[in-house]
């Protein structure tokens, strides 16, 4: 099995902590999205992984850490890490083809923008599968149309009368997607442009358009962690599933003196918390000192300390430092605010 992860956006919804560290980079309850995001995916099929294909921007912001970075996540899974770049945003469908050498087999693409919990069962039979959610108001959304076999027939963007409540999730399965590259190939040599972009939908309704058929999958969960709200709101959820299926996510090493932790909570490494209140939903990265606070529902970043504070819905970034009044904050790696 193949994995395709097109992540050449700057994640602008969630600056500034996006900034200094790509979207997909972001630790959410202890791991980055992509890493969480990858081990959810990959326990929904046998098949170990052979190749991580991943679609980055321009050097200058995606550099060489962040490619060593993925290649050690690759090594993780025992794959080989192939790295393209997209160096304009011409749409989701042009970042695929920006792997047009890895485009062969089978093969998922996965949009790592969410977190999701779905079941382990999906019809690898199918030409492709399209993984959904159920949501109660689907003109927001991008959704499928099923005919009577209950396969996908149609792909409907924000649709103004009820189709399904099927929303789709950007997570994909071709038992070929050589099939998905010769559409978008063709979508290109038509000049099929929407919003000045190449959409990966296009090819995928000429797969249907040439016979190919599709199914639908569903997640329990879809987590989305676009901007810093709903970020916090993932990190809450995902915290939640550790504590359910008893996973310590406190780290032996980290010293509590006078304070108290309640659970469900991340505390890495070498975390001193002092004469403090740590929880619930908080996750705490290595290296960070909370000292005479009370923080709750809050992403606190790494080597980062913070002073007299009592706050909540709060994301803070890597170096830095906080002492004040505010409820809620967010601020950027090597950021004072004192």
């Amino acid at each position: 099995m193949k994995l395709i992860i097109p992540m050449a956006g700057r994640g602008s919804r969630l600056r500034p902590h996006t900034l200094t560290v790509p979207k997909p980079l972001i630790k959410v309850a202890g791991k980055s999205i992509l890493r969480q995001l990858i081990l959810d995916v990959s326990k929904l099929f046998e098949e170990s992984i052979e190749e991580i294909a991943f679609v980055l921007g321009d050097e200058k912001f995606f550099g060489e850490d962040i490619v060593l970075e993925l290649k050690k996540l690759a090594k993780k899974h025992n794959a080989k890490a192939s790295i393209y770049r997209q160096l304009k945003p011409l749409g989701t469908g042009h970042a695929i083809m920006c792997a047009e050498k890895s485009l062969n087999g089978q093969a998922m693409v996965i949009y790592p923008d969410t977190l999701i919990k779905a079941n382990v069962s999906f019809d690898k039979n199918a030409d492709a599968v399209i993984w959904t959610k159920e949501v109660s108001n689907p003109e927001a959304y991008g959704v499928v149309k099923l005919n009577s076999e209950n396969n996908v027939e149609e792909l409907i963007e924000k649709p103004k009368t009820k189709v399904s409540n099927l929303a789709v999730i950007g997570l994909y399965y071709f038992k070929d997607i050589s099939q998905l590259k010769n559409q978008l190939q063709k979508v290109i040599d038509e000049k099929i442009i929407r919003s000045g972009e190449y959409q990966i939908n296009d090819g995928l309704l000429k797969m249907m358009d040439n016979g190919q058929i599709f199914k639908v999958a569903k997640v329990s969960e879809w987590l989305d962690c676009g901007n810093v709200k709903s970020s916090i709101n993932a990190n809450k959820k995902m915290l939640e599933f550790h504590y359910r299926d008893k996973n310590d996510l406190v780290s032996k090493d980290m010293k509590l003196i006078n304070s108290k932790i309640i659970h469900p909570v991340f505390i890495d490494k070498n975390v001193t918390i002092e004469n403090s209140t740590v929880g619930p939903h908080v996750s705490v990265y290595k290296n960070s000192q909370i000292i005479d606070s009370k923080i709750s529902n809050s992403i606190v970043g790494e080597s980062t300390v913070l002073k007299k504070a009592t706050i909540t819905g709060s994301m803070i970034g890597n170096n830095c430092k906080y002492s004040g009044d505010y409820k809620s904050i967010s601020i950027g790696d090597f950021s004072e605010l004192i």
